[in-house]
């Protein structure tokens, strides 16, 4: 049998995994080293039995070509991680991942991780050189035998070592056959066995459901004071009673142990204004300062004042910041979620929730109308959707990348400020990375307005981009207060993600980061009125999941809170900020789920051990049943009438 060939197989994918590993992940677990030698160990076997399969030459340059195409899907997983820190996903790979879209930062990603990448391509040349002292046909028909059954016998032995890790919500048990968690799966049992999994699930489809337990007679607490909540009148018994489908009766039966949140002293605080929102692109506190941007300083400190806020990035970057913020739900792993909303009934977006009532809905971005499908998702949500390529392109420069938000705003406000009551959305593009003079055109054009800073030139950049940002902002203020409306406008701004063409480093010129897994991803939510007297200060947790409900609450629109994942901010509901490999935080403590490490901020908690397991399933609850409506469309089940 040819045990030089799969044994240096075995050294070489062992190799992969393992430099991925210690620059990715930063260490390597006794656990996740066990489990990566064994699947490791079996993708061998499996590699040498089919480059074993044709002519002696021809398996030859299978191997080599083989090893090669997957020296560069490591690469690109490896370089995908340092962009968004996550796994990309076989759908983003052929449809066009995110990693590719901008060939500049790419570039830069690869000069910055010189190191680890020479490493992913060094064992190419050195296969290359000893590919003639290798056995590429192995004709004897009983060796090939005892390797299918070798290979059998170590998919069964695999199959039981992974009954010995099935406790935890993220063991090894659990992510291989019942939770799709890519980042944890990679983690544990390496990244060949997760892209095989995303294979599998992809092709085969694949339902996670959650458990949920209903509390007794005995444990429910005593009736409490009258509290009006923020639900519709839906009948979850008949709904579950009535339902065939497991999937969707799962997604009932969350729904009616949800516990809803109550209306507040704030619900209908600004019911009958004007709505504008905004996803900032690349928005964070670094782009707050009173000389630079003294507009976006004013929104943050007079309106609400939310001090524990987070915008965390997620599998598809802006697309998946963009979808969290507008539907409440968080976005799948390994699809388009903004995309593939636009086939799913969507009642409670701002178009969708305000247009019943008397308002005109658009939605405006300074970018390509087709990009992640917006012409499609938008529309479904409710807005007349306007951007670059179907009509915006006739009323500003849209050659320039990134393009002007001040121009955009230019553009469209007489669009929409004489028909009110009226309800608009911009998706921002100034603030795209890169962040430097030479290859971003909102940053060259602010430039002598930051030459002067005594930060490095990314920052400097950064902040000539959120200039324009700023500057757009301000133009609209006036307007709309030249027009007497200004009092009669709200203004909500949120962040698509942190601006990761940024470097942790960099961030800490400007901002406090101790943590720079979570702190990165610390922001600023504006919600903001200029007729509001002070600011209000908000202490509670909260993150880029809690924006629509918190905003539906204050305009008194009706909605119900069990269907939307995320949570009014301003309720007494428990503040939960989660990011996209299932970290956390609350008011108790953060949680590092890649190092499955648990930091108290006080010692107020008689279980620590069980509060976590409580959280990560709840954590994991919220994953699947986003994913689970996303994929089921699962409002129209609750309101078949549309």
């Amino acid at each position: 049998m040819n045990f030089k060939k799969i044994s240096l197989t075995f050294i070489v994918l062992l190799y992969f995994e393992t430099i991925y590993h210690l620059f990715v992940f930063k260490a390597l677990e006794l656990k996740s080293i066990f489990f990566i030698i064994i699947f490791t160990l079996l993708s061998s076997i499996f590699i040498d039995i089919i480059t074993n399969l044709f002519k002696h030459k021809n398996n030859k340059y299978f191997y080599i070509t083989f090893f090669t195409l997957l020296s560069f899907i490591f690469i690109a997983q490896f370089i995908n991680f340092k962009f968004y820190g996550n796994v990309i996903s076989i759908y983003s790979m052929f449809n066009g991942g995110q990693v590719f879209g901008f060939f500049n930062q790419i570039v830069t990603v690869m000069l910055n991780n010189f190191f680890p990448l020479l490493l992913f391509i060094l064992p190419i040349p050195i296969l290359i050189i000893l590919k003639n002292h290798l056995v590429f046909l192995d004709g004897n028909m009983r060796f090939f035998g005892y390797k299918i059954l070798l290979l059998f016998g170590l998919y069964l032995i695999s199959i039981l070592i992974l009954q010995i890790d099935q406790k935890a919500i993220y063991s090894a048990y659990n992510i291989y056959y019942l939770k799709h968690i890519p980042n944890q799966t990679a983690q544990t049992l390496g990244l060949i066995t997760t892209m095989r999994l995303d294979i599998q699930r992809t092709l085969n489809g694949f339902t996670e459901t959650v458990v949920i337990d209903s509390p007794t007679e005995e444990e429910l607490p005593p009736p409490p004071i009258p509290i009006v909540y923020n639900v519709l009148d839906i009948d979850f018994e008949n709904l579950i009673a009535t339902e065939n489908n497991k999937t969707i009766k799962n997604i009932h039966t969350y729904m009616v142990n949800e516990s809803p949140t109550a209306q507040n002293e704030y619900t209908g605080y600004f019911a009958g204004k004007n709505l504008i929102t905004f996803v900032a692109e690349g928005f964070s506190p670094i782009a707050v300062d009173s000389v630079l941007t003294p507009t976006l300083y004013k929104l943050v400190n007079t309106g609400f004042k939310f001090n524990n806020f987070y915008t965390p990035v997620y599998y598809v970057s802006t697309s998946d910041g963009e979808y969290v913020s507008l539907t409440g739900l968080l976005p799948k792993e390994s699809v388009w979620s903004l995309a593939k909303s636009s086939k799913i009934y969507l009642p409670f977006t701002y178009g969708n929730a305000f247009k019943p009532l008397g308002y005109t809905t658009n939605a405006y971005h300074n970018g390509s109308y087709t990009y992640y499908d917006r012409h499609k998702s938008h529309p479904n949500m409710g807005y007349k959707f306007t951007a670059c390529g179907n009509g915006l392109q006739k009323h500003m420069n849209c050659r320039i990348w990134p393009q002007s938000d001040i121009e955009m705003m230019n553009a469209t406000i007489e669009m929409y400020t004489k028909n009110q009551p009226f309800m608009t959305y911009y998706m921002t593009i100034s603030g795209h990375l890169e962040y430097n003079f030479f290859g971003n055109n909102m940053a060259y054009k602010n430039r002598k307005l930051v030459d002067s800073l005594s930060y490095s030139t990314a920052i400097k950049a950064y902040i000539a981009t959120q200039i324009e940002l700023d500057r757009a902002i301000e133009i609209l203020l006036n307007k709309l207060e030249e027009q007497g409306i200004l009092d009669d406008t709200v203004i909500v701004l949120s962040s698509d993600h942190y601006p990761y063409g940024l470097k942790p480093n960099e961030m800490k010129e400007v901002m406090t980061i101790e943590d720079e897994k979570l702190d990165i991803h610390k922001n600023h939510l504006v919600i903001w009125n200029s007729a509001m007297s002070k600011p209000i200060e908000v202490n509670k947790f909260a993150n880029s999941l809690d924006v629509l409900p918190t905003v539906l609450n204050l305009f008194g629109i009706k909605y119900d809170s069990r269907l939307i994942i995320g949570k009014d901010i301003l309720s007494d509901t428990e503040g939960l900020v989660i990011f996209n490999d299932r970290s956390w935080i609350t008011k108790e403590g953060k949680y590092n789920a890649s190092k499955k490490k648990f930091t108290p901020f006080n010692n107020s908690l008689p279980d620590p051990d069980k509060y976590i397991e409580t959280i990560n399933q709840e954590v994991y609850n919220k994953y699947v049943i986003s994913k689970n409506i996303l994929e089921n469309d699962y409002y129209r089940k609750v309101f078949p009438r549309w």
